[in-house]
């Protein structure tokens, strides 16, 4: 295979970031000086986003200080969670780039460079993970947003223009509060614009992030197999001067990793939980409102809500759980390496690094939540819970 760069693991993350007028982070390998486009283009989805958010806000008051349109109120609140999970995670990356671009540089210093040293690092068996996991992402989201904002044009251009069975009309995607008679004027394509654009932001916003952490994580797990394989396969000369530069390398790679995953909690930490407080809330709206009875197409733009949101948990879930296995690893990895007649003081520091290994490192949303595959089902015991609660006072 031809050689590979550390871009071919974040390409599709840096095009979603470059969508939303976010840079990241910085590489040693590519300087770069700040645009004035990239801020314009930041800046104002910012903006249209928050304005969006705010219409909706105060259309779904409206809505419970009135007794109104409660249903309707409901789905808007999903699309306030959808909305202020992608303004989070934009913020708190936007916020963290100089943090982000540290960890980016140790990972770029420790990238294997030749053909031979990627062949160790089985390196393509990760990238191809990755690039799958990131490109099919990638489509279920971009369908998932322009389904959304296209629906309502979709059915009327079918439903009344073609097949003439019912009146539709000029409808915007998301409702909001509007504080000027918007239909049938020049205004209405101007806030057909604003939430089509806005929608994107938010969905770029969610995407660029989570593919960012799982690729970054991503190359954090090769580093700890391959830290693993090197301990199990190190053939030992039982030389204690010899073996124990072996060791002290082992030790400096390991906490080298420990460290990188410390960081990436760090700066990903709030951003997590509170992707996991709100989509909770979401999963719970959307499985309501697939249950008071609605109409099949409006079924199928829910059902995809439904899935998109349960397959970026489970991302995250995944990786989350590939890390702390990876690192757990190191431990059964050293004991099963040939040190039956090594020096005695070598198979003393062994036990060290094996106790070490068996503390792994985890994906954490800040102190209160470590991520694996069980955080999956804790959040749809959660999300479940709150469903049941919503049902017994929407049947009272």
């Amino acid at each position: 295979m031809p050689m590979a760069k550390m871009d071919s693991f974040l390409k599709y993350a840096n095009f979603f970031y470059t969508a939303v007028g976010i840079e990241p982070y910085t590489r040693v390998s590519r300087k770069s000086a700040p645009s004035i486009w990239i801020s314009f283009v930041f800046w104002s989805n910012i903006i249209n986003l928050s304005l969006v958010l705010l219409g909706e806000t105060v259309y779904v008051l409206i809505s419970f200080a009135t007794g109104e349109h409660i249903v309707e109120a409901i789905m808007v609140m999903s699309y306030i969670g959808f909305v202020l999970v992608g303004m989070n995670k934009m913020a708190f990356v936007w916020w963290k780039k100089e943090s982000l671009s540290g960890i980016m540089h140790q990972l770029e210093e420790l990238f294997p460079r030749t053909k031979e040293t990627q062949s160790e690092y089985q390196l393509d068996r990760y990238l191809e993970s990755c690039s799958r996991l990131s490109l099919t992402f990638s489509l279920l989201y971009s369908v998932l947003i322009w389904t959304y904002n296209l629906f309502n044009i979709a059915q009327y251009l079918v439903y009344e223009l073609w097949l003439k069975t019912r009146i539709v009309g000029l409808t915007l995607p998301y409702m909001m509060y509007i504080p000027w008679h918007w239909e049938g004027n020049w205004s209405y394509y101007l806030l057909l614009f604003s939430q089509n654009f806005a929608g994107y932001t938010s969905a770029a916003g969610q995407v660029s992030t989570d593919l960012l952490l799982c690729a970054v994580a991503t190359l954090i797990i090769m580093h700890y197999d391959y830290l693993g394989r090197i301990i199990e396969f190190k053939q030992l000369t039982g030389d204690w001067s010899q073996d124990s530069r072996f060791l002290a390398q082992v030790v400096q790679y390991h906490e080298r990793l420990l460290s990188l995953s410390a960081e990436l909690n760090e700066i990903f930490g709030v951003p997590l939980l509170l992707n996991f407080l709100i989509s909770s809330f979401v999963i719970c709206f959307v499985g309501f409102q697939m249950t008071i009875g609605v109409p099949p197409d409006l079924m199928i733009k829910l059902l995809l809500f439904l899935v998109s949101s349960l397959c970026q948990v489970y991302l995250i879930c995944h990786h989350g759980q590939l890390i702390a296995d990876a690192s757990s690893g190191i431990a059964l990895a050293a004991y099963k390496q040939d040190w039956n007649f090594a020096d005695v003081r070598y198979r003393k520091t062994l036990v060290f690094i094996i106790a070490r290994s068996q503390k792994p490192a985890f994906l954490k949303a800040t102190v209160f939540m470590q991520i694996t595959r069980g955080t999956m089902t804790e959040l749809l015991q959660l999300s479940y819970k709150f469903f049941a609660l919503l049902r017994t006072m929407y049947a009272k």
